[in-house]
């Protein structure tokens, strides 16, 4: 049967999803040009003809993450029907290790990488402002319709991200230390305080 040729998109798709996979699997320290082009069945000549160097690829494969991510997110809010206070907590569930956003390993990976690459920094931090502001929005929003008290919903979103990152890397780094459930139990009574509900 003969091979079906690509066209250049489609390709770069192909290099970026398994550059996720594998920055998930074994680290962004442990990728490797050929270990990659192993896994797509291409040489690694065709992986670096379309992103220069590895730490381009890592860039270009976290930015690919971080857009699908908010297209996710985008995708979750215009299919929660309800209140705001429903939004509010489809967005922190979307956000938590319990959502379907690209995979926590990857994003703990990348968060730790990006100490040393101010590129890769840059592309974090507009994701985490990303779900952040969308966040503030729907507080806000809230706030000003009466269905919260939230003196500053920057702030509250600030907290309420902050403490969610930190249990899921409990979570995910330390097998579990804390349990799903627990997440979603202690993100809920954060809510509920942050937004006098």
């Amino acid at each position: 049967m003969p091979r079906v040729k690509k066209d250049a998109a489609d390709r770069r798709e192909d290099i970026l999803n398994a550059t996720l996979e594998t920055i998930e699997e074994k680290g962004i320290d442990q990728l490797r040009g050929a270990d990659l082009a192993k896994r797509l069945g291409v040489s690694a000549g065709l992986i670096f003809y379309h992103f220069d160097n590895l730490e381009n690829l890592v860039i270009s494969a976290i930015r690919f993450a971080a857009d699908q991510d908010m297209n996710h997110l985008r995708t979750t809010l215009e299919g929660a029907d309800g209140d705001t206070t429903t939004r509010v907590r489809a967005v922190l569930h979307e956000y938590g290790p319990t959502g379907a956003a690209f995979g926590w390993r990857l994003w703990i990976e990348s968060w730790s990488a990006s100490l040393r690459n101010p590129e890769l920094r840059k592309v974090i931090r507009t994701l985490d402002a990303g779900w952040r502001d969308v966040l503030t929005d729907l507080i806000d929003a809230g706030t000003r319709s009466g269905e919260f008290t939230c003196p500053d919903p920057s702030a509250a979103a600030w907290r309420l991200t902050s403490l969610l990152d930190g249990l899921t890397v409990q979570q995910v780094v330390f097998d579990e230390a804390v349990t799903a459930d627990q997440v979603a139990d202690w993100m809920d009574l954060a809510m509920s305080r942050e937004l006098g509900i």
